[in-house]
């Protein structure tokens, strides 16, 4: 079982091609379209909405994803007719419907709780702002600033080699898959990456967020270096490299 989730938009178009794109990163979760109303036209429904909360639940819970204000007011009309035991375990979240629930997918996908599924959607808002900033000019400034700490260290103490950061286990890989780190492949490198007690990057970027590893925009031919650290840290450079070089069967 897994958390499930509702796709909630004023068109049933948008709400169906949500779900396909997140049902290709999360095939094993249950993600239903709630786009429309009765007739197809724009706008929202309840009766949709309730059918497909009950439809997307499989005992984990339920996380709602809407795009607009009134289909939010939908959502929770439609939650106070569910009966206590499903109401209680399903949530709306507060996240940008498409990355939110591309994420909310991803999180659902490797087991994630209720909670932590929440949690996934909310934060694509910031991880998205984040990746349309790297290249910012505050980052440039702190980045000089950076290498101008980095350049006087010859004149500071350091501390005791135990109380060091841990040095990172590291391996280069080139992607040779068509499609590169984007979508599907991207998926599934989170997937992998998540089941490792280990803080992973890829060229510097948390390997378990699916929106920076797909903001980067790595293609075919890209270089990709895999650091770890933490009680799995070989195990996890071993086994991402493994399947960087394999194409993800493309």
């Amino acid at each position: 079982m897994s958390v499930g989730l509702v796709v909630v938009s004023h068109s049933a178009k948008i709400a169906e091609g949500i779900v396909e794109l997140a049902g290709q990163m999360a095939p094993g979760v249950r993600i239903r379209a709630a786009g429309g109303t009765d007739d197809g036209g724009l706008g929202t429904s309840f009766d949709l909405v309730m059918s497909a909360v009950v439809d997307a639940d499989d005992g984990d819970g339920v996380v709602v994803m809407c795009d607009l204000g009134s289909a939010i007011l939908t959502a929770e009309t439609a939650l106070d007719f569910l009966d206590d035991e499903l109401r209680a375990r399903v949530r709306i979240a507060d996240a940008p419907i498409v990355e939110g629930a591309v994420a909310a997918a991803v999180a659902a996908e490797v087991g994630g709780a209720l909670a932590e599924v929440v949690d996934a959607a909310e934060a694509s808002a910031a991880a998205s702002a984040m990746t349309s900033d790297q290249n910012s000019p505050e980052e440039a400034v702190e980045s000089t600033s950076s290498d101008r700490r980095g350049s006087d260290l010859s004149s500071t103490t350091l501390p005791p080699s135990s109380e060091r950061p841990e040095e990172p286990i590291g391996a280069n890989a080139t992607l040779i898959n068509p499609s590169g780190l984007h979508a599907r492949p991207a998926a599934e490198f989170v997937r992998l990456a998540s089941t490792f007690d280990a803080r992973i990057t890829v060229n510097g970027v948390d390997a378990k967020s699916l929106l920076r590893i797909m903001g980067m925009g790595l293609g075919i031919g890209s270089s990709v270096r895999v650091e770890a650290t933490g009680t799995q840290a070989q195990e996890a450079v071993d086994a991402l490299t493994t399947l960087l070089a394999s194409g993800f069967g493309e």
